[in-house]
């Protein structure tokens, strides 16, 4: 939990596809899931008390709420599609803008946050997020065509989150589970957890603008290879 909150505190995403194949290692991933989430939520809150200055709030707002809609159909995308084939496709386009984005030193721009884009990337977070647990590329899509700045990503991505977060835990303990063994856990891993997060946000403020991204682009680049190992 520690090495996967440093990250996501650094960079704002990217904690559950590093938390949750570790933690499932040793324990059983009805555990590993929630118990991922509900750090997620510490995270979020501790960051948007020290940064919510930062956050873009009409984006993360309308974001999170077209993620709520999008979870549904994510569900859905997991029982009835082939499975290989929608990771590959997914794997593929994520892959394809890291490195048009690590490659192109005159990249694609929005210039507002129109509704239509807001609808597009939120609703494909919750797809995303209701099919595999992956909200984050989308999101980090969005934010790098908006070009915003390293320090507006990262908050507004906790702000996003935060919302996000709090809605998949009402749905674990919905369906039983929220365990006494996750908040145990939750409990024994609070220390590092505030530790990572705040260490960072240290991280974050030495890291150039323009680097910043880069390491953007490769942990979306990571996270694409990653999903097609899956897929094959």
């Amino acid at each position: 939990m520690f090495l996967a909150t440093l990250i996501r505190s650094t960079l704002g995403f990217g904690e559950a596809l590093v938390a949750v194949p570790l933690l499932a290692l040793r324990l059983p991933v009805q555990v590993a899931a929630p118990l991922a989430v509900l750090v997620s939520i510490t995270v979020a809150a501790i960051v948007m008390m020290q940064e919510w200055r930062s956050v873009h709030l009409h984006a993360a707002g309308w974001l999170a709420l077209w993620t709520l809609l999008g979870i549904p159909l994510g569900l859905l995308l997991l029982i009835d599609a082939n499975q290989h084939i929608v990771k590959a496709a997914l794997a593929l386009i994520i892959i394809a803008f890291a490195l048009w984005s690590l490659l192109n030193r005159v990249p694609f721009e929005l210039k507002r946050d129109r509704f239509g884009w807001l609808f597009a990337f939120g609703l494909s977070a919750g797809v995303l997020g209701g099919a595999y647990g992956m909200n984050g590329p989308p999101l980090v899509v969005y934010g790098s065509l908006r070009r915003w700045s390293a320090s507006r990503f990262r908050a507004t991505l906790h702000g996003y989150f935060l919302p996000a977060s709090i809605a998949g835990m009402i749905g674990f303990w919905a369906t039983g589970l929220w365990s006494p063994t996750v908040t145990r856990y939750y409990l024994l891993s609070l220390p590092a957890t505030i530790v990572a997060t705040l260490l960072g946000r240290g991280l974050h403020a030495r890291i150039p603008p323009r680097t910043f991204f880069k390491y953007v682009y490769a942990g979306l680049l990571g996270i694409g290879v990653m999903l097609l190992i899956q897929a094959l």
